[in-house]
C-alpha cells in the first residue's frame, strides 16, 4: 500500500527484455533506499514493482507482460523520469489517501492550461472508469494522490499547484500524454457492496445499473 505522496523523481536507467516480459533498472534520485531490502515494494508511476536487486544507486524490478498489457509502462524508455514511492509503512502520514499501486486504467491528457501559478489539465478516463470518479474524489494519476475539481463524463479536471509541479513528473506533461490511472478504494469496495447476494452470482461485467439502484432503494423517484 502507498499513500500516493511522491517521495523523489527518479529515472529509468534501463529496459531489458527478459523471456517475453522485462527487467527495469530504477535510478532513485533522492529517494532514501537505507530501508529498503530485496522483495520490498516501490510504486514507478503508480504501478507497485518488487525489488530483485538493489544495486545501490537504485532498484531493479521484473515487469510481467500483464502490467505492460494494462499501464504505460510501454511508453518508458531509457531516461524518462519516473514518480517513486516507497511503501507506507504504520508510521507513514497518510497525507494522500490509501493507494494499492495496481492500476485501474490508462488515461490521456487532454490539455493543460496555467491558471495563475497553477496548471489545470483535463485528463481523459477509460469509460469503464467514469463511473468510479467523483467531484472532490481521490485519484492517483502516475502515482500521485490528486483532488478531482470537475468532472464531464470521462473526462475529469485537475488543478495542480507549483509545488506538485516541482516535485513530480507532471511538470512535463502535455496534450496526448498517457497516465497510469488508479481509482479510489473506497468507490470500488461500495459498488461491490452495493451488489449484495447477487456479488456471489458470476458476471462478465458490472451489475450495478440505474435500475438496480432504484429497486433496492438507493434513488428516489
Amino acid at each position: 500500500m502507498f499513500t500516493g505522496i511522491i517521495e523523489s523523481i527518479g529515472s529509468i536507467r534501463a529496459l531489458t527484455p527478459k523471456g517475453g516480459d522485462v527487467r527495469v533498472h530504477v535510478e532513485t534520485g533522492k529517494l532514501d533506499l537505507s530501508d529498503v531490502k530485496l522483495g520490498d515494494s516501490i510504486a514507478v508511476n503508480g504501478v507497485c514493482l518488487t525489488a530483485v536487486e538493489l544495486p545501490g544507486n537504485g532498484f531493479l524490478a521484473d515487469v510481467s507482460r500483464e502490467t505492460l498489457d494494462c499501464t504505460a509502462m510501454n511508453d518508458l524508455k531509457s531516461g524518462s523520469p519516473v514518480n517513486l514511492e516507497k511503501a507506507l509503512t504504520p508510521t507513514t502520514r497518510l497525507g494522500g489517501h490509501l493507494v494499492s499501486g495496481h492500476v485501474d486504467g490508462v488515461g490521456e491528457v487532454v490539455s493543460r492550461t496555467d491558471n495563475a501559478r497553477a496548471v489545470e489539465f483535463r485528463i481523459r478516463a477509460p469509460k469503464e472508469l467514469a463511473k468510479y470518479i467523483a467531484h472532490k474524489g481521490s485519484i492517483t494519476v502516475d502515482g500521485t494522490s490528486l483532488t478531482v475539481n470537475a468532472v464531464d463524463g470521462a473526462e475529469f479536471l485537475l488543478t495542480i499547484i507549483p509545488h506538485t509541479l516541482s516535485e513530480t513528473i507532471m511538470a512535463s506533461y502535455r496534450p496526448g500524454r498517457r497516465v497510469n490511472l488508479e481509482v479510489d478504494l473506497l468507490a470500488r469496495y461500495l459498488e461491490r457492496l452495493l451488489l449484495g447476494d447477487k456479488a456471489a452470482e458470476p458476471t462478465s461485467g458490472s451489475n450495478i445499473t440505474e435500475s438496480f439502484l432504484a429497486a433496492n432503494g438507493y434513488l428516489k423517484s
